[in-house]
């Protein structure tokens, strides 16, 4: 007698020896218990899941006529008589299976429908069992609607497919739909260790294991690969042996990369992708079983109660819980994205093996430095705390040097016409001498009368005999552009909203600008207001916030700084100073790199502001990139005050039904 095939010999005959489908087992059981049949039933799911067997023994449910021949419709097929025996040899008359991957046309299908008419000539009910019914075409759908909607009693429709996406909802709603799931590899594990003990065949469970997660879910593709396993093994299943058989990667090697990820050594990441190399083991398969171990470790850092529960007869998952213990929850996200993203770039290099060293490479390109605890915080720890320099205020910085006011004050300028260039020059000339001329004990004796942005913290005392005067720094960087000389007549004048800005609390500023600024045009002071709104929006930045905002806007206008030492800058937050040294703070790790970091200090240093620079990630307050958005969005929503309140504007909307089109007004 020919060998029969594990899938074959071990196809389950009744709903008992079912694995892993209890969903549909139960459904299918209580239905047949209560006579509640319905005529059309559709099973789909992957390939090997068991979509035939559970038709044929529905088949036999329906047909059998017990050992002693009186049997009626049962959840438990006897599996002896003559119905039973004849479906599972495939001879019964009244049990029909078509292929519609190779009988896919209208005429096949008609002459299965002809057969409708006649009556059972055996059992008690006719069965059709349509298998990848979804590669019918259109034509033979719709030549078995009718029969599909509306059966003879004793006929029963049962469709099978991988792909339920393709089958007309026409016919899915006719029938009563069934999903079988893929099972679990323990599952899949668990029955080929009594499929191997019923053969007598030894097996190692590590072996057992690699051939459960190889079959992706399908019983069917599990017994096939164990039937070659048996042959591979010479009657036994050996964990090296099924290893080269599949062509899976060890994943010792697995476990080692992702250690020497984790401690940062590049050199040991090199050498294991050139091991890989010369062992011949497959990029894409390293790639995948690094994404499966990094899945598992995801998970217990998620729920760290589950490491208690890791198998200890499984030495990779007690090694799955060291490393989840030992890399950080972000860089194992980093690291699984990376390679998903890393499989699709393994066809277009020239050399799998490459790619695969580049992937593996790209984390440590984008890993924290002073991830493991080092250097990021041993220069952390010698800075006083951020709180404890928020509180005192003689701990505050110094202003930016002249150089940064002067450059801002001639970029403001370039953008408003010559006509009144010179008259906004004396007011920011006026608004400079006024506050120079300011005692430093009117802002001490009547600080209330002030804004909050104005009431800046004192300076350092670099000398104790003479005390620095109080400045109060208006930006010109950020201040709105004027408007068209047809609108200038419509807008206030200067003179006004100085005086609204500042209000009694430093009359010698009020009467150093009153000639001075007779003619400004008011957009240059309301941008200014726009900006002292946005500070009390960031109100923690203070007078740090003021200085790191006006250093970071020289370095980028001078063009000091680009790319990723830029976004750095603008992104970061001045948090505490300690002479030279400058402490900033990110929300991203990813920006702070060692040779961003080094790029942005040499381009301070070489501005005259501070020679070393540390930077920690933590929550920011307030920086230059959100400064700019802030004063980006004031401009806009002054230039859109002004065009709505034109009366010429509003004219043209009542007479004649304008509109103005959104996001079209635009403050330059």
């Amino acid at each position: 007698m020919s060998y029969v095939v594990l899938a074959r010999k071990y196809r389950p005959r009744n709903f008992a020896e079912m694995v892993g489908q209890e969903h549909v087992v139960q459904a299918l059981s209580n239905a047949l218990t209560q006579q509640r049949l319905h005529h059309a039933y559709l099973f789909t799911g992957t390939r090997g899941v068991g979509k035939t067997t559970v038709s044929r023994i529905l088949a036999k449910s329906l047909n059998c006529q017990g050992p002693d021949g009186q049997g009626g419709i049962t959840a438990s097929p006897c599996g002896v008589c003559a119905a039973c025996t004849a479906i599972d040899s495939g001879r019964f008359v009244d049990y029909t299976e078509l292929d519609a991957a190779s009988n896919r046309g209208v005429e096949e299908v008609q002459a299965l429908l002809e057969q409708a008419v006649y009556k059972p000539v055996q059992g008690r009910f006719k069965v059709f069992m349509i298998d990848e019914v979804h590669m019918l075409t259109n034509t033979a759908f719709n030549a078995m609607l009718k029969t599909l909607e509306e059966p003879p009693e004793y006929l029963k429709f049962v469709l099978a497919t991988t792909d339920p996406q393709k089958v007309p909802v026409t016919v899915l709603s006719r029938c009563l739909q069934f999903n079988l799931r893929p099972m679990a590899p323990e599952t899949v594990q668990s029955h080929l260790v009594r499929v191997l003990a019923a053969e007598n065949v030894p097996a190692e469970p590590q072996a057992l294991r690699l051939i459960a997660r190889a079959a992706r879910g399908s019983m069917r593709d599990a017994l096939s690969l164990t039937d070659q396993a048996i042959a591979y093994g010479s009657g036994q299943l050996q964990e090296a042996a099924v290893r080269q058989m599949l062509g899976s990667v060890d994943r010792s090697y697995v476990f080692r990369l992702i250690d020497a990820l984790a401690q940062g050594d590049g050199r040991a990441v090199v050498e294991t992708s050139e091991a890989l190399r010369l062992h011949g083991l497959s990029a894409a398969s390293t790639l995948e079983e690094m994404s499966a171990v990094l899945q598992r470790m995801a998970v217990l850092q998620a729920v760290p109660q589950m490491a208690a529960a890791v198998d200890a007869q499984d030495p990779e998952a007690i090694e799955t819980a060291r490393l989840a213990a030992l890399l950080p929850a972000d860089e194992t996200q980093l690291l699984y994205s990376l390679c998903l993203h890393g499989r699709a770039e393994l066809g277009l290099a020239p050399d799998e093996y490459a790619a695969l060293t580049m992937v593996l490479l790209r984390l440590l390109a984008f890993k924290p430095a002073g991830g493991a605890g080092g250097a990021a915080h041993a220069e952390k720890k010698t800075l006083t705390p951020p709180e404890a320099a928020a509180r005192a205020p003689a701990a505050a910085v110094p202003m930016a040097p002249p150089a940064v006011q002067k450059l801002e004050q001639k970029e403001a300028l370039a953008r408003i016409p010559p006509a009144q260039a010179a008259t906004n020059s004396g007011v920011f000339e006026a608004l400079t001498q006024g506050v120079a001329e300011t005692p430093a004990d009117n802002a001490s004796t009547e600080p209330a009368a002030l804004p909050d942005v104005e009431q800046k913290t004192p300076l350092r005392q670099t000398d104790k005999a003479q005390a620095a005067p109080a400045v109060i720094a208006i930006p010109v960087r950020q201040m709105a552009e004027p408007v068209s000389s047809r609108l200038q007549p419509r807008v206030p004048t200067a003179s006004a909203a100085v005086s609204e800005a500042v209000p009694t609390a430093a009359p010698s500023l009020a009467s150093a600008t009153s000639n001075a600024t007779a003619a400004a045009p008011a957009p240059v002071v309301a941008g200014a207001r726009a900006v002292a709104g946005e500070r009390g929006e960031h109100g923690e930045g203070g007078e740090d916030g003021d200085v790191w905002h006006a250093a970071v806007q020289q370095l980028v206008a001078s063009e000091a700084i680009s790319a990723l030492v830029r976004e750095l800058a603008l992104q970061a937050q001045l948090v505490a100073r300690d002479g030279n040294h400058w402490h900033l703070r990110v929300e991203r790790e990813a920006l702070n790199q060692p040779t961003a970091r080094e790029r942005l200090r040499s381009a301070l240093e070489a501005a005259g502001y501070a020679s070393r620079i540390s930077v920690e990630v933590g929550l920011v307050t307030d920086s230059p990139a959100r400064r700019n958005a802030a004063a980006a969005s004031a401009r806009q929503r002054q230039a859109e005050e002004i065009v709505m309140g034109d009366p010429y504007v509003q004219t043209l909307q009542r007479e004649f039904g304008a509109k103005i089109v959104p996001g079209s007004i635009r403050p330059d």
